[in-house]
């Protein structure tokens, strides 16, 4: 069966929001106890990571590990300004704010915000990903205008992209555009895909 880029998004948000939270809770175990293996998660100090919501794979237990670890994490906030993510720091117990798509963000100053350049590893969520490293996500352009220098940059790796994911939000091939940003690596609760980009 064959969808448009809206009906796949609706039918993989429909998948992960069926998820028990049984399920949820042993998927996020999983890719937890797998990503703190890996070489690029250890050797990151700066580590930006999201909140889960809708469904998606919880990251909380990588941030407390990377708390443990004296690494320091962060959070995406919401330009003011344009259609673009800024990063600020994310420590146990801060307060937090909704923001305009009631995604709850740190309350803190914009002298703390930093830049995706300046971090050595994002975990990004996703609503769909492919085998070649491709992202669907819930269709704003955020993190693909937030990355787009990594487009003009040919030298300029940083941070490393790894997308979060549930194992059912893979596809076969997923469409993509001039504007779409790949990612290094997809870690499920099952393995670490690495792409092919």
């Amino acid at each position: 069966m064959t969808y448009t880029t809206g009906e796949l998004r609706r039918f993989i948000r429909s998948q992960r929001q069926s998820l028990s939270t049984q399920q949820q809770h042993q998927h996020a175990q999983s890719l937890c106890q797998n990503l703190i293996k890996e070489k690029n998660y250890r050797n990151s100090r700066h580590i930006a990571c999201y909140l889960a919501n809708d469904g998606e794979i919880d990251p909380h237990q990588l941030i407390e590990h990377a708390w443990f670890c004296g690494k320091q994490v962060y959070l995406p906030i919401l330009s003011p300004l344009k259609k673009a993510l800024y990063f600020v720091p994310y420590h146990a117990g801060d307060k937090l704010k909704l923001n305009r798509f009631n995604i709850p963000e740190p309350i803190c100053s914009p002298s703390q915000w930093i830049t995706a350049q300046q971090l050595d590893l994002l975990l990004l969520p996703l609503v769909a990903f492919d085998e070649q490293g491709n992202r669907m996500g819930m269709g704003g352009g955020f993190y693909d205008r937030t990355l787009s220098y990594l487009q003009h940059r040919r030298y300029w790796r940083k941070p490393v992209l790894v997308g979060l994911a549930h194992e059912i939000q893979k596809v076969e091939r997923l469409d993509t555009q001039s504007w779409d940003i790949p990612l290094d690596y997809i870690m499920t609760e099952k393995q670490l895909y690495h792409t092919q980009k």
